[in-house]
């Protein structure tokens, strides 16, 4: 069986059309075509059906499907454990986390760590959505809530503490408020309700001090911390945020600086059958050095 078409197969068969995967893969869509074709030809059956709307798994194509992903996880962790088995840390090292988290405090940490150990092939992967780590779509996940999958291991890595910050802009039109009730005055940028929240209480602003019969309305709502963080940069209003997202910004101001929002706690969370890994263990000490060197 060839093994370029089953590779192929896999991505046609998460994406969902011949295009998408045709833009992963960087081949043509006819190319794709072709090759999926030939796999069927070779197998005498029909794995897809084709829609004007896209591709559907046959029941045949179902069953490949998952055992040729199983096989292609089998592989990664092979691939893994080889790689650890060398002196130094070697080898692909996939991490994801948040897009505000990994934006404004992560990456401008880590050309020190592909520095410190220039083998290992990092990818950092932006995203609020969480993914799966048991099937490898990344090996170490740094989440603002505790990992809900029962085969991975997590520890707390740091709490981050949170506080409603204006810009002088914003402020210096529109007053500084001088207690939680004057909240209500204020245009608020809050995270959209309609959608899984990146972590707990995200929202406090809306309720702190508020009149419980009449509901704040916020100016803006926006699907990532780090969109709200731009919103507030640029004027529109008040909102609460993560402090590391704020040090070297001096166009931002805390309000009601005695005024505490709720701690977000961070996970690194990774699969336990990279318990052994090099490259997980190594990056989980930098990060806690690096999260040493940062705390005043």
């Amino acid at each position: 069986m060839d093994w370029d078409r089953l590779r192929i197969f896999h991505n046609v068969a998460d994406a969902g059309s011949f295009t998408h995967a045709g833009a992963t893969l960087n081949l043509s869509q006819s190319a794709v075509s072709r090759q999926i074709s030939a796999l069927e030809d070779s197998m005498s059956v029909k794995l897809f059906h084709r829609h004007a709307r896209g591709l559907i798994l046959t029941e045949q194509g179902e069953m490949l499907h998952q055992t040729v992903k199983n096989v292609f996880h089998e592989l990664a962790l092979v691939e893994t454990r080889l790689s650890d088995t060398r002196d130094h840390p070697s080898g692909p090292l996939k991490v994801t986390t948040t897009v505000s988290f990994g934006s404004t405090w992560l990456t401008p940490r880590i050309k020190e760590f592909v520095e410190l150990y220039p083998e290992v092939d990092f990818s950092l992967i932006l995203s609020d959505t969480e993914l799966d780590l048991s099937m490898r779509k990344a090996d170490i996940g740094i989440r603002m809530t505790p990992p809900r999958q029962p085969d991975l291991i997590q520890r707390n890595l740091l709490a981050l503490s949170t506080h409603i910050y204006g810009s002088r802009q914003y402020l210096d039109a529109n007053s500084v408020p001088q207690s939680a009730e004057d909240l209500d005055g204020h245009k608020l940028v809050v995270y959209g309700d309609d959608l899984p929240l990146p972590a707990p209480s995200v929202n406090w602003l809306l309720d702190v001090g508020a009149n419980p019969d009449a509901a704040r309305r916020p100016v803006l709502r926006v699907n990532n911390i780090y969109g709200i963080y731009r919103a507030v940069r640029s004027g529109l209003g008040l909102a609460a945020l993560p402090d590391y997202m704020i040090p070297d910004d001096v166009n931002l101001v805390k309000v009601l600086p005695e005024l505490d929002g709720p701690e977000i706690q961070a996970y690194f969370v990774y699969p336990e059958e990279l318990r052994h890994s090099k490259r997980v263990a190594v990056f989980r000490d930098f990060l806690l050095q690096k999260i040493a060197e940062s705390k005043p």
